[in-house]
């Protein structure tokens, strides 16, 4: 047949018996509405109903206890769990490992996430945040430039002050290759020849007593020093 495209899918008689179960497992969990603290059914009556050795369905679940889906627990055996998010990520997220592109494009992702965080601030911020944040910033050397140890602290308040901690996690992921992007993404020159360059204390002055469009453009202002420099016509 024509227009047809050749080896998108992997067809399931080319996966190893273990895929298999450890499709089946994943699909019986979801069908079936496990919750986190449900217990699942022993190895053996898997093994028995699935038609395989005890060993497959072995493999498969141990798969599935890597990723954070199901845990042994004392005196109820296996149980569904809440997986982690980063797991994965944290195993990977290492500048030795990872090339020059994709250190760049999780660095980029962090521009993008901050862009976007101000309705959250807003809407969770307190006196005493405001206070912890503008101390941060009266301990910068320069008003004008951060140090990469400058701007950990002050954005890093910032991903605290969101009350989300998947968001809080993945600034102490980004650690990691943080050194390693700085020096690539970071021109001073830029940041000290602009006009009225917003600081961190702009920001600071803008969360305090502006609204949540002034900081999100005061933002994307202040993290235009990482965005390629690109010329124009």
């Amino acid at each position: 047949m024509t227009g047809k495209k050749n080896g998108a899918l992997k067809p399931m008689e080319s996966l190893s018996l273990t895929d298999r179960v450890e499709t089946i497992l994943r699909q019986y969990f979801t069908e079936n509405k496990f919750k986190p603290g449900d217990a699942i059914p022993n190895e053996l009556d898997m093994a028995k109903k699935l038609n395989v050795s005890r060993n497959v369905v072995r493999e498969a679940l141990s798969r599935l206890r890597m990723l954070g889906m199901i845990e042994a627990r004392p005196r109820k055996g296996m149980v569904m769990t809440q997986p982690d998010l980063f797991t994965g990520m944290e195993k990977v997220l290492n500048p030795f490992i990872l090339g020059r592109d994709s250190l760049n494009e999780i660095f980029e992702l962090r521009l993008i996430m901050e862009m976007g965080i101000a309705e959250f601030l807003f809407a969770r911020k307190t006196d005493k945040d405001l206070a912890e944040l503008e101390a941060i910033i009266n301990r910068q050397a320069s008003p004008l430039v951060a140090s990469k140890e400058e701007e950990v602290a002050f954005h890093g308040k910032l991903y605290h002050m969101t009350g989300n901690e998947t968001f809080k996690r993945f600034q102490t992921l980004l650690m990691p290759i943080f050194d390693h992007v700085f020096k690539e993404y970071s021109n001073p020159e830029i940041f000290t020849e602009t006009i009225n360059p917003v600081t961190h204390y702009d920001l600071f002055l803008l969360l305090k007593n502006g609204t949540p469009d002034e900081f999100r453009k005061g933002m994307h202002s202040h993290l235009a020093v990482y965005f390629p420099v690109t010329e124009t016509s």
